[in-house]
């Protein structure tokens, strides 16, 4: 069904793993349509609460975009592209399930992009971080100057934009673009202890957090002079009362035991 990528699904939680392990797992148009369809996959099949996106083997979590497919691209071909990278990691942002980047090695470029596109991000003692276009000529161009500056703050987004530089594991844990640093034998493990935590709780207050937390960092307005994101946070917690997994839960807690979500 790919040719870029693998998935398997156990226990609820979908892992897709980038697949180019002699290109470092750099982004072409197969890896992007393959991203594509396994996130249809995820919001169509009711077996998967949950995802982890990764790179195949140790060095690279996705060390960037495959230069040579578009060096010579025309001003619209360049903009369709991104344009799509930027659709497609969207759907990634935007999943009702939660999304987890398990970074492993090197993030570079759309690497890094692709990563930032998931819910957070933990990442092995060994990751590097980087947004190197400049070094192109280019920027990055699937949401990389706004989901970065929306992450580590607009002074060091300038900063490692245009100097190119790389962040290691710890100063990505430190600048909060990671959630977690682990050993690289333990990156996956971590992965699944989180989702299995949060796929044991109510999923539509899941994906209503989701929601909210993507409007809070997208809209200046949440927090300004506006109240759309208050809105949105008033009638999603209104939303959750038309739930069965509302009544679950409080029954639960007033009973004293734990509580049972079926998703409804």
């Amino acid at each position: 069904m790919y040719t870029t990528i693998l998935t398997h699904i156990e226990n609820g939680i979908f892992t897709i793993t980038i697949n180019r392990p002699d290109k470092m797992n750099a982004l072409n148009k197969e890896v992007f349509t393959d991203i594509d369809s396994a996130m249809d996959e995820v919001y169509r099949n009711s077996e998967i609460k949950s995802v982890i996106i990764t790179g195949s083997g140790s060095k690279a979590f996705v060390a960037g975009a495959d230069i040579a497919e578009f060096a010579n691209y025309t001003h619209s071909e360049a903009m369709a592209l991104s344009k799509r990278g930027q659709v497609i990691f969207s759907k990634i942002e935007n999943s009702p399930k939660p999304v987890i980047a398990a970074v492993n090695g090197f993030a570079l470029g759309g690497g890094c992009e692709l990563a930032m596109a998931c819910h957070f991000r933990i990442c092995s003692e060994n990751a590097k971080f980087g947004q190197p276009e400049v070094n192109l000529g280019l920027i990055p161009g699937y949401g990389g100057t706004q989901r970065l500056t929306q992450l580590i703050g607009k002074g060091k987004s300038m900063e490692l934009q245009m100097t190119a530089q790389m962040v290691d594991a710890n100063e990505a844990l430190q600048l909060k673009l990671v959630n977690h640093v682990t050993s690289t034998e333990n990156l996956l493990i971590k992965a699944t202890e989180i989702l299995q935590i949060i796929q044991s709780k109510a999923p539509i207050a899941i994906s209503k957090i989701i929601d909210c937390v993507n409007t809070a960092v997208l809209s200046d307005s949440a927090f300004t002079n506006g109240k759309s994101g208050f809105d949105k946070e008033a009638e999603s917690f209104g939303d959750c009362f038309n739930t069965e997994d509302m009544k679950e839960g409080t029954t639960a807690f007033l009973e004293k035991r734990k509580a049972i979500f079926k998703g409804n």
